[in-house]
């Protein structure tokens, strides 16, 4: 077998831009630079010494992360696919004879961005680059939240009454390694007749673009009317708000409309008061508009892998579901742009 030469791999790489792959389209598209001031946050400021490897780009770290977001894989999957495909290398600027950072580097590089809660700072870095793109949220807004599931605990009934009250187990105390696998964060809840463990991901998606401009973590517990005003986004030019009967109140409603805005909430019917036709067709309405935030949930599901997430602990699956977030937004900007082009 022949050994591969520069033009070689130089003819794989002109293929891949060929076939628009959209790892491509990314490095095209996204201002990565944009993001280093506050990347840098998690690296030291000064080196105490010459001495040693030098700290990897935390850029190039960064992308790493968005890789992990796009496909959901984990950590060492990451290390073993940026090594065996050459996409992920070009993606993120490593060549051949380039060493990928393992998977313990990958992690402590995201823990980092967990314990400085810089997540939230690159989704709204990004927000702010939008809107000086021109892509500011119009023609109204869309809220809804979907099930972020995790491993299931397998407690005792006494071990989770204690979780919920916000206390640890006694037996957990004395068992570190235990206790560093109970997720003491997440809740149940019953949806469509069966239970899910885990939390939600509340978003604020704008009508015209397709997307996501405010969102919010919970426990799978939390009902979703109770993040309506966690993620109401006030920039939006736009006056309609779209969402399902899960967010009905009759108080909200009066309230939007003292806020001169139009409410576009599904109706909600129960036993004794169902719903009329002339209410079901207003509700078949606004499923047109609606029904574009399942377009999201679905690209979670299809193209990025689903939405199982393998973390513990609030502060991590927030960090995880902020890059999901920004990872899809990375996606619709590449797809907003090149229909422009």
């Amino acid at each position: 077998m022949s050994q591969l030469g520069f033009w070689d791999w130089e003819k794989r790489h002109q293929y891949l831009e060929e076939k628009q792959d959209i790892l491509v389209k990314l490095n095209e598209w996204i201002p990565w630079e944009e993001f280093r001031e506050i990347l840098n946050q998690v690296q030291p400021k000064e080196r105490k010494s010459k001495a040693g490897r030098k700290a990897i780009d935390p850029v190039r770290m960064f992308k790493l992360l968005i890789l992990q977001r796009l496909y959901s894989i984990s950590d060492e999957a990451l290390e073993y696919q940026v090594n065996d495909r050459l996409s992920f290398m070009k993606f993120v600027g490593l060549g051949i004879e380039d060493k990928v950072p393992d998977a313990t580097t990958v992690w402590l590089f995201r823990q980092k961005l967990v314990e400085q809660k810089l997540a939230a700072a690159l989704f709204e870095k990004f927000e702010g680059y939008l809107q000086k793109q021109g892509y500011q949220a119009e023609e109204g807004q869309i809220i809804d939240a979907t099930l972020i599931p995790v491993p299931r605990q397998r407690n005792r009934r006494e071990e989770n009454e204690v979780v919920k009250s916000g206390k640890i187990p006694e037996d957990w105390k004395d068992k570190p390694r235990k206790k560093r696998q109970k997720d003491c964060d997440a809740r149940w809840t019953k949806k469509n007749q069966e239970n899910h463990f885990g939390y939600k991901n509340h978003i604020n998606v704008d009508v015209k673009y397709k997307l996501i401009r405010k969102y919010a973590v919970t426990a799978a517990s939390v009902h979703d009317s109770q993040m309506f005003a966690a993620v109401l986004d006030g920039s939006n030019r736009g006056d309609g708000i779209w969402a399902d009967s899960a967010y009905q109140i009759q108080v909200r409603e009066r309230v939007l409309a003292l806020m001169g805005m139009d409410s576009h909430i599904h109706e909600k019917g129960n036993r004794n008061h169902p719903l009329s036709e002339t209410q079901k067709a207003r509700n078949k309405e606004r499923s047109h508009v609606r029904s574009r935030v399942e377009h999201i949930f679905g690209t979670f599901v299809t193209s990025m892998g689903g939405k199982m997430e393998r973390v513990i602990g609030h502060a991590r699956i927030e960090t995880q579901i902020a890059l999901k977030n920004l990872a899809y937004n990375f996606r619709r900007y590449v797809y907003l742009q090149q229909s422009c082009a």
